[in-house]
């Protein structure tokens, strides 16, 4: 049998004629009618007008992080303060580090493995005591599921901190409440739509994204000669990789809808296991289950985490531990962490199982019956 991957891709058919579309056009450059085209969508889809395309969405994060910089840069000259979600990978808070900026890491909550609210009125309130002021909150909006924005931003926004979300993995989520000052999202290689690389930032926040645009293009002033104020980055897009996007976002609801359905299969067929239990669903979501996570209790299950997923492994199906907690990451062992005893539990029980939109009944049954006879 071939291999079974963890969020493969998942073309539509139509990925080769948009990018044919692109080679007679003989826009192969980092700009281009596709480009825009991909800006528009992702602008209807997220409900935000105002969309950047750079070549990954970490790109997208640090573009945002060094506006809120350029920003702060006139009220304080200590490093600038970034709160984050310790339950995510390290691409979330790698561009703040780089940039300079001190990170405090929070814990997640039981009932949705996102940002706990709880600890991150903790760290607002030592940063307060401190006299520190804070760049931005940036949670993550975890294997496709929301973080909890009403509350975040009740804590916020009386303090004008804005709200960065990393939604890297949550495009097509619905999600109750109020709007992030900015969101990020990812079309890498295993997401639920990929053109291989690339990646959105996305802001209700005009000023925001046009000077996200000019850092993105080497921040080249609008002149004839090439002439520059400050220094930018080489991070657009490339128009054709956009096409690639761009043939996939139309069939966005019909991939969530099968990757919502994935999860319903392993919970109808494991349902009955003692042991084992599902990443919630938190009230104020649709989540997109962009991976249908687990937990395996070994006392109740009779093995642990790494064992399922040696077995599954030994049978040619990828599984994944949940991420690692940043906290406990050797190269970041000297941020502050606010709690931290759910995110480590979550990472020693938890297991990310096969969750392609193309997989199919047979599969699913394959799959779970090794689980059910590792023990």
């Amino acid at each position: 049998m071939s291999r079974i991957f963890l969020s493969p891709p998942h073309q539509t058919g139509q990925e080769l004629s948009l990018i044919q579309e692109v080679l007679e056009s003989n826009y192969l450059a980092p700009v281009g009618p596709m480009l825009d085209r991909l800006e528009n969508k992702m602008a209807e889809i997220t409900k935000c007008p105002h969309c950047l395309a750079v070549n990954t969405g970490t790109a997208a994060l640090h573009l945002a992080l060094r506006h809120l910089i350029d920003l702060q840069r006139q009220q304080d000259s200590r490093p600038p303060l970034v709160i984050a979600s310790s339950l995510s990978f390290i691409a979330s808070i790698g561009p703040a580090l780089q940039l300079g900026c001190d990170v405090w890491l929070c814990d997640a909550e039981e009932d949705s493995w996102t940002l706990d609210p709880i600890q991150l009125s903790h760290a607002i309130t030592q940063a307060h005591a401190e006299n520190r002021n804070i760049l931005c909150v940036l949670p993550t909006d975890l294997y496709g599921q929301a973080c909890d924005l009403t509350a975040i931003k009740g804590l916020c926004d009386p303090f004008g901190i804005p709200v960065l979300c990393d939604s890297a993995e949550a495009l097509g989520v619905i999600r109750e409440g109020p709007a992030p000052f900015a969101q990020v999202f990812s079309f890498n290689g295993n997401k639920i739509i990929t053109s291989s690389g690339g990646g959105i930032l996305a802001s209700q926040d005009a000023d925001l994204i046009a000077h996200a645009r000019k850092l993105s293009m080497q921040a080249r002033e609008n002149v004839v000669h090439y002439e520059h104020k400050e220094l930018g980055y080489n991070y657009r897009m490339s128009n054709l990789l956009a096409a690639v996007a761009v043939a996939q976002l139309d069939c966005l609801p019909e991939r969530v809808q099968a990757r919502r359905n994935i999860f319903a299969g392993y919970q109808e067929r494991l349902k009955d296991v003692n042991g084992i239990t599902f990443m919630p669903e938190a009230t104020w979501n649709t989540a997109t289950r962009w991976l249908s996570v687990i937990r395996i209790n070994p006392h109740h299950f009779g093995c642990d985490r790494e064992q399922i997923r040696s077995a599954l492994e030994k049978e040619d199906i990828e599984s994944r531990p949940v991420w690692k907690p940043l906290h406990q990451q050797p190269v970041l062992k000297h941020l502050r962490m606010f709690g931290g005893q759910i995110s480590d539990q979550l990472f020693s029980e938890g297991l990310c199982l096969p969750s392609g939109s193309a997989l199919n009944p047979d599969d699913l049954d394959r799959i779970c019956e090794i689980i059910k006879t590792t023990v």
